[in-house]
């Protein structure tokens, strides 16, 4: 259980770090965008042979597929509430000062919502997918610990995508206003929930049947699928441009290679 703990703080570690920077530095958005990809082509590796392989492998086609369309409605669903709360603060607020609202910005009604307040919060959205990727990929280390397997392999893989995932995390959340506690402190949580889950997979689901893993390891794969298609990918080529492709063919080459050691 030692091990345990130790492999899962190793690998949350670099989400309390990516956070540090995110916070405290301030990027180029071209920076931003190039590290957003590399972490979305390293997401890919993890959704497509990590996850949503080890899915079909332990549990079947049925399984694999029940879990991957349920993880993707969930992430939608979220990121929809998501776009909705950013329009919603965008807005002038409460009826008593429209007015006066009205008297000063009136220069600014025909401006057009930024891609803030219409597609959300990318920071947010980035965490939502590290969490949802990041409990079922730590089970599967702590499982890989009771296995004989070791979970060096894994734990690198984890380590290198979860960190510049982080570190965007948080430059975007500073970017849209939120506190340095609020962005270090979720991120935090998010570190103690994932090394908790390296824990669990070590002790009580070690000798649990393929089939009870197979459907949060699916779940996993079609929210982080989900997260490419709606906000992370978009997100990078916003502010990146064509070239963030050759970024996220590297986090896809790199987490891919990982993946095979």
């Amino acid at each position: 259980m030692a091990d345990a703990v130790v492999f899962g703080a190793i690998a949350s570690s670099a989400l309390v770090l990516g956070a540090l920077l995110g916070a405290w530095l301030e990027l180029p958005k071209r920076v931003l965008a190039a590290m957003l990809a590399f972490a979305a082509g390293a997401l890919i590796t993890a959704l497509a042979f990590e996850l949503f392989e080890e899915s079909y492998e332990r549990g079947g086609i049925w399984r694999a597929v029940a879990g991957l369309a349920a993880g993707a409605v969930v992430f939608t669903v979220l990121s929809a509430r998501l776009d909705a709360a950013a329009r919603a603060g965008s807005s002038t607020g409460p009826e008593d000062e429209g007015s006066e609202k009205l008297d000063v910005d009136s220069a600014a009604i025909d401006k057009p919502p930024t891609s803030a307040s219409t597609r959300g919060a990318a920071g947010l959205a980035l965490l939502a997918a590290v969490t949802l990727d990041g409990v079922p990929e730590n089970l599967a280390l702590g499982i890989s610990l009771t296995e004989g397997t070791g979970g060096l392999a894994l734990l690198a893989a984890i380590f290198v995508s979860n960190f510049p995932e982080s570190l965007v995390g948080s430059a975007s959340m500073r970017a849209q206003g939120r506190s340095l506690g609020f962005v270090l402190g979720t991120w935090s949580i998010c570190a103690v929930l994932l090394t908790a889950a390296v824990v669990v997979g070590a002790g009580p689901l070690a000798s649990t049947s393929g089939e009870t893993i197979s459907l949060p390891l699916a779940f996993a794969a079609g929210a982080v699928l989900a997260s490419l298609a709606d906000t992370l990918m978009p997100e990078a080529y916003e502010h990146g441009g064509p070239a963030v492709a050759l970024s996220t063919a590297a986090g896809f080459l790199l987490s891919f290679v990982l993946s095979l050691a």
